[in-house]
């Protein structure tokens, strides 16, 4: 008999990843928690958005940090978009 052990996060009571890999499932947890923060700074500023759509912003915005902060930093949301559709298609030529 196999013994698995399985990292479950759940975010506002809601299940939202189950995994093996600890470092997976702190990387998420700390994406997650980046995205409430997010959503406190948006509300704080005094934004009136439907909490889902907050939510989905927040959560998007977090998973993609690392472009977003090229924008930042003064490159344009096409190449931004263009090199993640080249990213795709490498990951496809590579499955």
């Amino acid at each position: 008999m196999a013994i698995t052990t399985q990292y479950v996060i759940t975010h506002k009571g809601v299940e939202k990843l189950v995994t093996t890999d600890k470092k997976e499932a702190d990387q998420y947890d700390k994406m997650l928690d980046a995205a409430d923060n997010l959503a406190n700074y948006i509300y704080a500023k005094g934004i009136k958005l439907e909490d889902s759509v907050v939510e989905e912003l927040t959560i998007m915005l977090s998973k993609n940090k690392d472009k977003i902060s090229k924008i930042f930093k003064g490159a344009t949301a096409e190449s931004v978009l263009e090199d993640e559709s080249a990213e795709v298609v490498k990951l496809q030529a590579n499955g």
